[in-house]
């Protein structure tokens, strides 16, 4: 049973870190880009890790401390990282895709 959860893990991890590759090279702005490697990736790299952790807790019967460690570092960077790269980049200015130019920041008066 534990293979089973171990190769669904695994499976998983794969194929969120496939699509966060996949969106840093299709999409088309830096704010794009940076979703996808920081939100798809970082579910792809933790399942992977937490079946590495699995699997070595299980082979040696002590807690792996080392995946836990590294789980627990890249969930808290990963979206650290990516709201200063955000705040760098509307500092500077950077150049948006045209159907996304300043639309998280359009504010309707009538709506209060």
């Amino acid at each position: 049973m534990l293979e089973w959860i171990l190769a669904a893990l695994v499976l998983i991890g794969a194929f969120f870190t496939l699509v966060g590759s996949i969106g840093l090279y299709k999409l088309p702005d830096f704010f794009m880009r940076l979703h996808g490697p920081t939100k798809a990736t970082t579910l792809g790299v933790g399942a992977i890790l937490v079946a590495s952790a699995l699997y070595f807790t299980f082979k040696t019967d002590a807690i792996s401390l080392h995946e836990i460690l590294v789980t627990l570092f890249l969930f808290i960077t990963a979206p650290v990282s990516a709201h200063l790269m955000a705040k760098a980049a509307i500092h500077i200015k950077l150049k948006h895709v045209p159907r996304t130019q300043n639309a998280p920041y359009k504010h309707d008066n009538n709506q209060i």
